[in-house]
Order: structure tokens, then sequence, then C-alpha cells
């Protein structure tokens, strides 16, 4: 059982952080809330209470007994404050401690990271991105807020991502704390990264189609683990319904055509490259203007032809020689080929720079938020490597620098 202290600054926002503290009660965590006295103008002390189940304070003078300033930082795994307000961040940039959460965040020997949420022109001021930075150099995670609807008629960047992309990046930072480290350094920064996700549909009239059973979840990661590290993002999202993570721009398709193309257009001026998504590998030869009826008590015969091979065909059009090609690999494997013997193969053949394997089939990757992965690339295999995928994620983008590094 990991010990989270889930911090709360006075934003509107801070309902948001209800639903974030259920969520990681869920996942079995102990979770001690620490609003501000501010927080507490939007959400009640009793609601606090009566969803953490433990007392809550704000200031250093409740329970003095106990040094709650100094113990509840040195006993936790993880700080994390959603919202956190330009006041917040300003506070703790300049090592403030003038209440509970503060000084909290001054003797916390975990991983601290923080979520903020403010108006736009709060958020771009000088002075907050100055404070941002601060945090940053010192070690501290501070996610970009997301870019949408914020309190009156006002909308753009500032809105607190929602509370399942916050449990996510919670999660993984549980898992590895080195990725607040990552996310600190920000060494995606000024690189173009392309993903795609999800699975395609290859109709056979208006309303029947052949796909497969790829929910998106492993590009989603991805996508999120990258912005998290600096990265500007693209996300080619075939036949997924999740919201966009925060500062990641979706580009929606449904067949394997459509993803052709869309990863032709967006792979030719990016720097990194994933092939996350599962395209069909065949498709009718003709579709149907309309629903195709039963025939008596006959069946159904298809004509079915090869689709493109996405993945090969960016391999083929790569003009820059710095850009690396990341593949996906989910496979069955036999008495006669093992997952690697299998892996190896398709490394051959697509001729990406890596290939990250995995073993499918009940209950195993498809739709799941862990996975046990390989990375293979011509130097050999590393792993397996098991967890969630937002941890698998932070791996793929270790493994992908390491690759430029050698350009």
């Amino acid at each position: 059982m990991s010990r989270v202290v889930l911090g709360v600054a006075g934003g509107i926002a801070a309902y948001k952080a209800c639903e974030l503290l259920r969520r990681l009660q869920a996942e079995g965590h102990d979770v001690t809330v620490i609003p501000t006295a501010a927080a507490l103008e939007f959400v009640g002390l009793g609601t606090w209470a009566a969803l953490s189940g433990k007392p809550v304070h704000t200031s250093v003078f409740d329970d003095v007994h106990q040094v709650p300033h100094v113990r509840l930082g040195q006993q936790a795994d993880l700080v994390f404050v959603a919202p956190a307000t330009a006041d917040l961040l300003a506070r703790a940039a300049t090592g403030r401690a003038d209440d509970l959460l503060t000084s909290t965040l001054l003797t916390a020997h975990c991983p601290v990271v923080f979520a903020p949420a403010m108006h736009t022109e709060m958020w771009l001021h000088p002075a907050t991105q100055a404070n941002v930075a601060t945090l940053r150099s010192r070690g501290c995670l501070v996610i970009d807020p997301d870019n949408g609807r914020l309190t009156g008629p006002d909308s753009g960047p500032g809105r607190l991502p929602d509370p399942a992309e916050l449990e996510a990046v919670a999660e993984a930072v549980l898992i590895d704390p080195s990725i607040v480290g990552r996310g600190a350094e920000r060494d995606l920064a000024g690189l173009r990264v392309v993903v795609s996700a999800g699975g395609t549909r290859e109709h056979l009239d208006p309303v029947r189609f052949l796909g497969n059973r790829s929910s998106g979840l492993m590009g989603w990661a991805l996508a999120r683990a990258a912005t998290l590290r600096g990265a500007q993002v693209d996300l080619v999202a075939a036949n997924v319904t999740l919201p966009a993570p925060p500062g990641v721009t979706v580009h929606r398709v449904v067949s394997t055509a459509d993803l052709a193309a869309a990863m032709t257009e967006q792979a030719a001026a990016a720097d990194l490259v994933v092939m996350a998504a599962a395209p069909a590998d065949f498709t009718p030869s003709a579709r149907s203007d309309t629903k195709i009826k039963k025939d008596g008590d006959g069946g159904l015969r298809l004509d079915l032809v090869q689709t493109t091979d996405v993945l090969a065909s960016l391999v083929r059009a790569r003009t820059d020689p710095a850009q690396v090609l990341i593949g996906f690999a989910a496979e069955t494997p036999t008495a006669d080929s093992s997952l690697l013997d299998l892996g190896r193969a398709k490394l051959a053949r697509k001729g990406c720079d890596v290939l990250v394997l995995n073993e499918v089939g009940e209950h195993k990757a498809f739709g799941r938020p862990d996975n046990e992965i390989v990375l293979l690339t011509g130097a050999g295999a590393d792993g397996p490597w098991a967890g969630s995928k937002d941890y698998l994620a932070h791996l793929i983008w270790d493994c992908a620098l390491g690759q430029r590094s050698r350009r």
C-alpha cells in the first residue's frame, strides 16, 4: 500500500480532486488529503473527511503533538497537488511554509507532482512560467494543464486534466519514481512525436466491419508520457473514443488505408514515430453500399485482399536518418516458434529501429491497463518488462532516445 498525500489548492477545479481521491483509494492507496484554507471555500472539510475516512487539517497547529508538517512529508510515497493554483505554485517555488500543505512540500523526500489549474492569462503569465521552471529545476513534475472550458464563458489552456489522466500519472510515478525526474528534465522537449493507437475497421457494408480488440490504451499511454516529457505530440487514433490526453493533437481515422495516409502525412516531419495501432491485415475487395441480407440457410463468402503494411511503408518513406521508428508486434507463440523468434523475424521484415513485442490472447494485452513487453533492437532483446502501460510507455521512450543518441 502506497501512502499518497493529495494536496488541494483553492480553485474551482478542486471538485475534480474528489474523484481523483476515490480513484487512488480504489487502487488500494492510503490517501491523506491536505487542502489549503482557500480550497475549503470550494469543497468543505466534511466532504474531504468523509471521502478519505481520515481527519483533515490545513494548519500546522492541528494535532501539533504529532508534528504533521514534518511527518506527512517524510512518510509519503507521493505528494500530488491537484489543482495547483498560481498562488500555490508561487508559494511552493519560493519555499513558503505558511500552511500545512506548503510545509509538507518542504519536508517531502518522495516524488512531488503538481497539476496546475487556473485561467489562461494566469498560466501564461511570465511569473507563473518562471515558478513552473523553478519547480521543474528542483526535480518536481509539473503537468501541463489541459486546453478547454474554464469558469464562465472562457476557454483555453489552464483546465485541470480529467481525474483519470491524473491517476494514470500517479500510478506510473508510484511504480517508477524516476519518471518524475524525466518529466522534470523535459528530455523530449523540442522533439515532434507521432503515435498511432487503436484498431482499424474494414467495412463490409454500412453496419458490419472486420476489426480487432485493440483498445488504444497503449497509444494513449505513450502520448501521455511524451507530453509529460515535453514533446509535441500528434496522435493518430483508429476508432478510439477516449478523451484526448492534455496537450495532444488527435487525428481520428477508421480504416487501415486512412491510418496509412494519416501516418504518412504526420510522420514526414517527426523525430520519433510509434506504430502502436493494430491495423487490419485484410480488407474486403468490395464494400456493399447496403446491408448484406441473409440468403436462406446459406453462409457468406468474403473476398479479402491484403491492406497496406503501414509500418514497412513508413520505413521505406523515411528521409531523415535521425528519425526513430518504433513498431509493435502482437504475437501468439506456437510449439514451433517462440515469442522471441516471431519478434526477431518481424523486426527483420519490417526494418524499424525498435520492435515492442508482446504476447496477446485472452486476458493479455488488449483492453487491459497493464502489459508485459520485450524491446527488440538490432543489438538484441531488453526485457521482459511488466507493469502498467503508462510505466511501460516511459521505458519505450527511454529506448527511443537511446536509439536517437546513437545516430
